[in-house]
């Protein structure tokens, strides 16, 4: 048997960490003196105490790390080791999407966006569309526009949103997302819409959809420099998105704000 101090040296882990995994009942000692309450451990828990190490080093909760444990057999604590790591590797982008924002944000001399003001017709499209909050948007995004997929057979140019400004002001609002036809079936929720002609500041955002924020930003700067208002939701065509290509380098967003008011520029 091993004392606890002993055991804390050959494992790496303190004291004060062994009392909290025994408390949380991931690594019990072998035998607890029931007069002085001191620890012991055997040395067939070595193991068991390096694997727990290495998983919280991964940042895997003390629930996940008991149900690996408690797993039956390799195969099932491989499988919840694998979706642990893929979650880390999901945050790991979004770190990475957040640093090069901030380095974008931070550049001492950014590069300018290009907006252009641009015309666009009424456009008759195959939409789905509902009431949407922010936290939701990009699952109901997906089931959407597979929907429209599963529906439409003759499209005709880029899918599109329309996403209201409640959306962003009050965490909920009313979201739009098109397909562009000339024939716009009527099954499911997928239904025919025209798109009013409208006047658009136009700009593409290329890349992940982490930072497209700052697009948003410039556009918006630059819509006020220009002596233009806001008038209705924003616009999203998707040039290349993730049903074109799954690197997210390669994505292409166009950011449409329709204005009015064209100042001297």
């Amino acid at each position: 048997m091993l004392a606890i101090g002993e055991f804390s040296r050959l494992t790496h882990l303190s004291i004060r960490t062994l009392r909290r995994y025994h408390e949380a009942g991931l690594l019990v000692p072998a035998t607890v003196d029931p007069a002085t309450g001191y620890r012991s451990y055997g040395a067939d828990q070595i193991p068991t105490a390096q694997v727990i190490h290495r998983l919280r080093d991964l940042d895997v909760p003390l629930a996940d790390v008991r149900r690996i444990l408690e797993a039956p057999d390799p195969a099932a604590r491989g499988a919840l080791v694998a979706e642990h790591l893929r979650r880390l590797e999901a945050e790991l982008e979004r770190t990475r999407g957040a640093v090069a924002s901030l380095r974008r944000l931070l550049a001492p001399d950014p590069a300018p966006v290009h907006v252009e003001v641009r015309a666009v017709p009424a456009t008759t499209v195959a939409a789905v569309e509902g009431d949407v909050g922010v936290d939701d948007v990009l699952a109901w995004y997906a089931g959407a526009m597979a929907e429209l997929d599963a529906v439409v057979e003759d499209g005709d140019g880029a899918p599109g949103g329309l996403y209201d400004n409640a959306l962003f002001e009050e965490g909920r609002g009313h979201v739009l997302v098109h397909r562009p036809t000339a024939r716009p079936p009527r099954r499911g929720r997928v239904h025919p819409v025209t798109l009013p002609a409208v006047e658009l500041a136009v700009a593409t955002h290329t890349g992940p959809h982490d930072d497209i924020d700052v697009t948003y930003g410039e556009v918006g700067a630059w819509v006020v420099a220009n002596a233009l208002a806001v008038a209705g939701p924003v616009r999203e065509t998707y040039l290349v998105g993730p049903r074109d290509t799954a690197d997210p380098a390669a994505w292409r967003t166009e950011i449409g704000w329709p204005v009015f008011g064209v100042g001297e520029r």
